[in-house]
């Protein structure tokens, strides 16, 4: 199951650097991540300084 960024988003970079996939880049408003790449590792989850990732 993939994750997602919410609009809570401080666009801070610290998921992408972490995503082993490189599925995650910048949106137009916050980074997003791409569900087609995502391995649902919950690495991007766990760098998260404000907990904006959840699993879809």
């Amino acid at each position: 199951m993939a994750y997602v960024i919410s609009d809570e988003c401080i666009s801070c970079g610290t998921c992408a650097s972490q995503c082993p996939a490189e599925a995650i880049d910048q949106g137009d408003t916050h980074y997003e991540i791409n569900p087609d790449k995502c391995l649902s590792c919950g690495s991007c989850k766990e760098a998260c300084p404000i907990g904006a990732i959840e699993e879809k």
